[in-house]
């Protein structure tokens, strides 16, 4: 365990990305811990669940969850604008 637990500024973080491809709040799960690298896993049922990296911070690490995303099969929605 690293100890480390997400805040609201990470959560606003992964939804400014999860948003842009117009994905359903309510299918995503993020448990509260930090952990590694941090993750993205498609389940059985249609849900995401995304684990919030430890080893950097987490605006960093939205190109990385976006791409991730895009993995998954996701696109962006009609306001989805590219990264800068």
């Amino acid at each position: 365990m690293s100890g480390e637990i997400i805040g609201m500024e990470d959560m606003k973080a992964i939804y400014e990305v999860t948003d842009r491809f117009e994905i359903d709040r309510e299918t995503i799960s993020v448990p509260l811990e930090k952990v590694g690298a941090g993750s993205l896993t498609a389940n059985d049922d249609g849900s995401i669940e995304i684990v919030a990296p430890a080893s950097m911070p987490i605006k960093d690490w939205q190109p990385m969850l976006e791409d991730g995303i895009r993995e998954l099969g996701f696109s962006l929605g009609d306001d989805g604008e590219p990264w800068d």
